[in-house]
């Protein structure tokens, strides 16, 4: 009987202290903590616009899927919440100087390979975007032109008039660039680069002779941006270690930074601790 006793003892102060303990942690422990994390935020935030900002930062916004199955929620809320993280990250960019963005919205693979079902939503999604960067504030404050770049032929055409009307209305903005890759895939950039090399040929417009590295740039979906063509810094979210056919001949020397948190998850200090991180890297560019 003694035994008994003590196990229904020890029982009942087992599950007392974790009820209190669940009680603590949320009146007093995440409050601290929360408080912590804003501090260091601010340290760290302030240390990194010390350091050179990169002009240039390239993102692959990857895991909204994987982070939707893990909170029990279908994959088009993980593409929602995705696509919410997004709009706080470019805001975020601009704020710390950042002159160019370009985003990985879908691969060229994806438009291929994902079902009609996912692809509708995913279109959908990127029609909400475009239309709330028509009339987005943001925008117009930091005066930034927006290109959608990528094999649009395969896009849906409600989708191409949304991007025409916000390619139109930033068409004379040129102190800041946000570039949105739909369809896009970097092979198939430098084979259509190629192939309209090859056509300018035939044409006379300009000779073999002509054709080097400077030449074939000036055909890639990213001439626009000039200097500004490749990115300093390419990051991508969920652990993937690799860079899945994104802009492969402008990524050449970029600085490659892979992150252990699904995209939606993916906070202002994970972005700040990717240019910390750039800041720290001595760029040779083989030299």
């Amino acid at each position: 009987m003694g035994k008994l006793r003590r196990k229904i003892v020890e029982k009942s102060a087992d599950i007392l202290f974790k009820s209190m303990s669940r009680k603590f942690v949320r009146r007093v422990v995440e409050p601290v903590l929360n408080v912590v994390y804003e501090l260091y935020e601010r340290m760290l935030y302030n240390q990194v616009r010390q350091g050179e900002i990169p002009k240039h930062v390239a993102i692959i916004p990857d895991g909204n899927r994987r982070w939707a199955r893990i909170q029990g929620l279908d994959a088009s809320a993980g593409h929602a919440y995705g696509y919410e993280k997004l709009k706080q990250v470019i805001e975020w960019l601009l704020d710390l100087g950042v002159k160019t963005i370009t985003i990985y919205a879908l691969s060229y693979e994806n438009c291929l390979k994902r079902s009609k079902q996912e692809l509708d939503h995913l279109f959908n999604l990127a029609k909400k975007g475009l239309e709330e960067l028509l009339h987005s504030d943001l925008i117009y404050r930091y005066r930034v032109k927006v290109k959608v770049i990528g094999r649009l032929e395969i896009v849906p055409r409600d989708v191409i008039e949304m991007i025409e009307k916000v390619e139109n209305a930033t068409r004379d903005f040129n102190e800041r660039f946000l570039n949105i890759a739909i369809c896009y895939g970097g092979r198939q950039d430098i084979v259509d680069a190629v192939k309209k090399i090859a056509e300018d040929v035939l044409k006379g417009r300009i000779s073999i002779s002509d054709i080097n590295e400077e030449l074939l740039v000036k055909y890639l979906s990213t001439a626009h941006l000039g200097e500004l063509s490749d990115p300093d810094l390419v990051i991508r979210t969920s652990g993937e270690l690799r860079v899945s056919n994104f802009l492969l001949w402008q990524i050449a020397y970029s600085e490659l930074y892979f992150c252990d948190v699904f995209w939606p998850a993916f906070r202002r200090i994970d972005l700040l601790r990717a240019i910390r991180s750039y800041q720290q890297r001595e760029r040779r560019f083989g030299k």
